[in-house]
């Protein structure tokens, strides 16, 4: 049986901030900045707090089975609550996607390459 990844985003907005939470999210925002954003197992938050109040964490993780996406993607929604939870952060209009790459269109590309290693 073979491996699937799988890329799940949270998205949400942040709510009800205190300055000083504004401050500190502002203070930090160079590392959360979206030209850093990348798929990663523990997760990778992005927002940019000066211009809209938005977040967006992703998640890379891995399966089996096709049904294991929903089990992973019920994961990352936990994990993105508990780190705003865990710092003060309120937050509103939580959305997850999740995509199976195994499952993704092939570009145009791998489309290339793929009838070249067949050829």
């Amino acid at each position: 049986m073979s491996t699937r990844t799988f890329r799940i985003t949270v998205r949400g907005a942040f709510d009800g901030l205190t300055e000083a939470q504004r401050a500190a999210l502002s203070a930090d925002a160079a590392a959360h900045d979206v030209l850093r954003a990348a798929f990663t197992p523990e997760g990778n938050l992005t927002y940019d707090i000066a211009a809209r109040p938005a977040f967006t964490f992703r998640f890379s993780a891995t399966g089996e089975e096709e049904e294991d996406i929903l089990e992973a993607t019920e994961w990352a929604e936990e994990a993105a609550k508990s780190w705003l939870t865990e710092r003060g952060y309120g937050f509103k209009r939580l959305r997850t996607t999740a995509e199976d790459l195994s499952q993704a269109p092939l570009g145009k590309r791998q489309r290339r390459a793929a009838r070249t290693a067949g050829s």
